[in-house]
């Protein structure tokens, strides 16, 4: 998707865990492997976008763990998930991306792969992905979410 705002564009990651595994995709344009992610559109809140982008890069059914951001649900406002994890990263000289990022438990577990953007799509231990070309910042996030998935079982 194209960028949404000239300097900064939001977008919602999931950090999916199944056991000792995490999914990854290996992104096209970036040749690296990732996350399952994306933009958040201007017509959507996080959790709409975070479900969204589950159901188009895997078509996984997927838990959420964790809270919900405290609220009183009513016809103006909706509670949303609270994120696990929040960054800004570069994406060029003119453009950065604020990533709200969620784990979530894996209810089903055959991902099917989305072919537009990714060349291939698995699940991974951390040792495996501590040999995988990826970004410090993902490996370091894909730990914590084991960890934050190992304390939720």
């Amino acid at each position: 998707m194209p960028h949404i705002h000239e300097l900064i564009d939001f977008t919602a990651s999931a950090f999916i865990v199944h056991e000792d595994k995490i999914l990854l995709i290996h992104h096209k344009k970036l040749d690296t492997w990732l996350q399952i992610g994306g933009h958040i559109e201007l017509d959507e809140d996080p959790d709409e976008a975070m479900m969204r982008e589950i159901e188009e890069e895997c078509g996984l059914k997927v838990e959420f763990i964790g809270e919900m951001a405290p609220c009183s649900n009513s016809e103006t406002t909706k509670s949303l998930m609270r994120p696990h994890f929040i960054n800004i990263h570069k994406i060029n000289d003119t453009h950065r991306h604020c990533d709200l990022g969620y784990v979530f438990r894996a209810i089903t577990t055959e991902p099917q792969l989305e072919e537009d953007g990714a060349h291939d799509i698995g699940w991974f231990t951390y040792e495996e992905l501590c040999e995988m070309n990826t970004f410090e910042n993902m490996r370091e996030l894909a730990k914590a979410s084991l960890e934050i998935a190992a304390k939720a079982r």
